[in-house]
């Protein structure tokens, strides 16, 4: 909302796939891991803007730490009439919504993008 070019987020593992499933959908130009002398790692993440809108316009999380919501391929639903895209966490890795109904898996639904 504050037209940033970049931001920053700690590491992980999840937020790491959870960064390439956005690259691979187009919401961000790219992201790099920055380690810092202390032994902790963040992700510096380049944002994108079509027009002067950000091609993130919300993220709603899914399931959260009190209320994992898990899905079966066959009842995933599209995510604003298939303009956004649903990340999943299923056997087969994190991936998006499509990807998960062309691998016919299901898992946790983590967020919703759109």
């Amino acid at each position: 909302m504050r037209r940033r070019p970049k931001v920053s987020s700690p590491a992980s593992k999840l937020r790491e796939r959870v960064l390439d499933v956005l690259v691979d959908e187009g919401y961000i130009r790219g992201y790099a891991r920055v380690d810092h002398k202390n032994g902790l790692s963040e992700f510096e993440i380049e944002l994108k803007y079509a027009n002067g809108q950000p091609a993130i316009r919300e993220i709603k999380r899914v399931s959260k730490p009190g209320r994992r919501v898990y899905t079966a391929v066959r009842d995933l639903t599209t995510v604003a009439n298939g303009l956004g895209v649903a990340i999943l966490s299923t056997p087969k890795g994190v991936m998006s919504d499509s990807r998960a109904r062309e691998e016919n898996v299901g898992g946790e639904i983590l967020c919703n993008v759109f």
